[in-house]
């Protein structure tokens, strides 16, 4: 039983309708085929394996048709049946390989031999392959065929460097170039081959295949001949690709990535050291590392990039990507990406390429050594990050040294914090001072200064209690992240421990829902030495309410239930750490900062705001007036005479005007 045939033989395409992502090129020549307005040269250029020997064999079958004009070939008559796919081939259409016929006699013996009327066919064609190889000499011997050919004649020059075809014969022939197939079209043709073969194919496992095509159609076939070869009964999975390829698995990307973010030396140098030990080429490790930051930027830009088609991503690496983007900031990813991508440079006949890839990731860890404009963008992040996340963290700290003194001054100490809350009460109090310009108006002016004494008076002495509670907690076990116990062989890691962590908080969420949400909202894996797990939280009234709710017993149940271990909980408190909860949204931290302004505000204030503002008495401007006194005006006077009997006036002259 004689072996099949490789699958990019088996499935080449017979008409133009079946060619894929090549339209700006199948459609033209379609027309022209219809309209009978056929060029006498054509030439084709492109990468390899995207359809140019292909197309120029059709344009062949379609020229010798006997429906012709016709777009398609009919695929009945002798000559269709002849350059059919596994057909015998026509005397009337030569394909020549420049690479060895590209000399001066080969193309004296072609210009011989050209003026042949063809045998059993409308026009002798000509399909020469890879015609950069063919020498200016050679090219030269052939100008004054190429530019008045015989009528039967057609040429079709196929290659991949056009600019080495020599302008002269460019110029005499209409050119068409092909491209590289787009991922998404080249996935569907790839599902499509392994329905008619019958052989499964993991999801996970076919951008892997596209990827090795690198849009060549050619390229993916072989590869997919060579899993299909390979595959058992399963079918091609993501374990048999990975091996074949020799890609970097996800798990070591999804271990190297989390360390990253997490700025975990030991894990990140623990995956290098995986990756030189397994065998893997350093290179190829840095290329798959700059697809995932890629992923990452890309959906840290776009937050809705799978479901737009930016990305080509299953479902469920869906998920983990969007958990790890929670833990880097925009520049943070870019300057990651910018790093491998100059390190793949210098990995170009380095000596040592494990030395190579160690410092990259060792430029990556540390954005303090990186003097250009992305490391400093990298060190704001940072630092904005850990100013956000540690909002309460700075306020018992600021709160030890002037303790003393805001006893003795509590007022001058409350107005500053809250200028836009004290205004109000303000005009309410400052109201009457204007009130009339009689004697009496400065006794209330008296009594004004006393009304907010006694409120901000009593008021201090509630603001040192809760300070002073602040304090106490120390952060002593925070230098303890910094010395983890190396892993022994078998044991797991922090890097397990992280990986794991979203099914460690599904189940602490069905134990204990306040639990789940202080850890998804406040804490993240720190460390693991032997059987101790240490969790960092954002702050210390985090870290107290985790202790004294009874959480860590919560949180041990759930790791004996999810990952069999028993382990000794700690929490300590670290600023800078990120929230890894399962369902990361980065709009949902936006709130958060607000709330530690309320804390702020003075209980003196608060009161004075619900007491609402203060009454203001009206004075009667009657008050004062005796019922005894002398009626001034009886109404027997006019104005002339009470300005004259008072004032001295004195009438000039009167005059009517009739």
């Amino acid at each position: 039983m004689d072996a099949p045939l490789a699958l990019y033989r088996r499935y080449r395409p017979e008409t133009f309708a079946e060619v894929i992502g090549q339209d700006h090129v199948t459609q033209p020549l379609r027309h022209a085929l219809s309209n009978n307005r056929v060029n006498h040269a054509y030439l084709f250029s492109g990468p390899r394996g995207c359809g140019k020997t292909t197309s120029a064999r059709i344009l062949a079958r379609a020229l010798n048709c006997e429906r012709a004009p016709i777009a398609d070939p009919c695929g009945e008559c002798q000559s269709c049946r002849d350059l059919a796919r596994g057909g015998p081939g026509s005397i009337d259409v030569i394909e020549i390989d420049a690479a060895s016929h590209g000399g001066v006699d080969d193309a004296r013996d072609l210009r011989e031999r050209a003026f042949f009327a063809p045998v059993s066919s409308r026009y002798k064609v000509y399909i020469i392959d890879e015609a950069h190889m063919v020498s200016p000499q050679g090219f030269n011997a052939l100008l004054k065929l190429v530019e008045e050919p015989p009528p039967h004649l057609k040429f079709i020059f196929a290659t991949t460097e056009p600019d080495k075809v020599i302008g002269t014969i460019r110029s005499r022939t209409h050119h068409y170039p092909f491209r590289l197939v787009p991922p998404k079209l080249l996935s569907d043709y790839m599902l499509q081959l392994c329905r008619s073969e019958d052989v499964g194919l993991e999801p996970t496992a076919l951008p892997l295949v596209v990827r090795a095509g690198g849009g060549s159609v050619r390229d993916s076939l072989s590869v997919l001949d060579q899993l299909l070869a390979g595959s058992g009964p399963d079918g091609i999975t993501y374990d048999l690709a990975v091996q074949l390829l020799g890609y970097t698995p996800d798990s070591l990307l999804d271990e190297a990535v989390e360390a990253f973010a997490a700025d975990d030396a030991a894990t990140v140098f623990g995956v290098v050291d995986k990756v030189i030990e397994s065998g893997q080429d350093p290179r190829r490790f840095a290329e798959d590392l700059l697809q995932r930051f890629r992923d990452l930027v890309i959906l840290k830009a776009v937050p809705s990039a799978v479901e737009n088609g930016l990305l080509e991503t299953p479902a469920d690496r869906t998920a983990v990507l969007q958990r790890q983007v929670a833990g880097f900031e925009p520049t943070e990813l870019t300057r990651a990406a910018d790093l491998v991508s100059e390190a793949l440079t210098e990995f170009r006949g380095a000596t040592a390429p494990r030395l190579m890839l160690e410092l990259m990731c060792a430029r990556i860890l540390v954005p303090g050594a990186d003097n250009s404009v992305e490391g400093f963008h990298a060190r704001l992040d940072r630092l904005e990050r850990r100013l956000s996340g540690a909002a309460p963290a700075p306020v018992p700290a600021a709160a030890d040294a002037p303790a003393p003194p805001t006893a003795a001054a509590p007022a001058s100490a409350a107005v500053p914090e809250t200028t836009w809350e004290t205004e109000s009460p303000t005009p309410a109090q400052q109201a009457p001072e204007p009130q009339s310009p009689e004697p009496q108006a400065p006794e209330p002016r008296t009594p004004e200064p006393q009304t907010p004494t006694p409120q901000p008076a009593p008021e201090p002495a509630p603001q040192p209690a809760p300070v002073a509670p602040r304090v106490q907690p120390p952060s002593a076990p925070e230098p303890e992240i910094s010395q983890p116990a190396p892993a022994a062989p078998g044991q797991l890691t922090t890097a397990d421990v992280r990986r794991m962590w979203p099914q460690v908080l599904e189940r602490v969420q069905q134990l204990r829902r306040f639990t789940w949400v202080m850890l998804s909202q406040n804490a993240q894996v720190a460390a693991l030495d032997g059987s101790t797990l240490t969790l960092a939280l954002v702050n210390t009234g985090a870290r107290d309410s985790f202790v004294k709710s009874g959480s860590d017993q919560i949180v041990q149940q759930a790791l004996s239930d999810v990952m069999a271990v028993q382990w000794r909980i700690e929490a300590i408190v670290d600023p800078s750490a990120t929230p890894t909860g399962t369902a990361p949204a980065p709009a949902a931290s936006a709130p958060s900062p607000p709330a530690p302004q309320e804390s702020r505000v003075p209980e003196s204030v608060r009161d004075a705001l619900r007491q609402g503002p203060v009454p203001i008495e009206r004075l009667d401007p009657d008050a004062g007036v005796d019922p005894d006194d002398p009626v001034v005006d009886d109404g027997t006077q006019d104005a002339e005479a009470l300005l004259a009997e008072h004032l001295g006036a004195e009438i000039i002259d009167e005059t009517t005007h009739g």
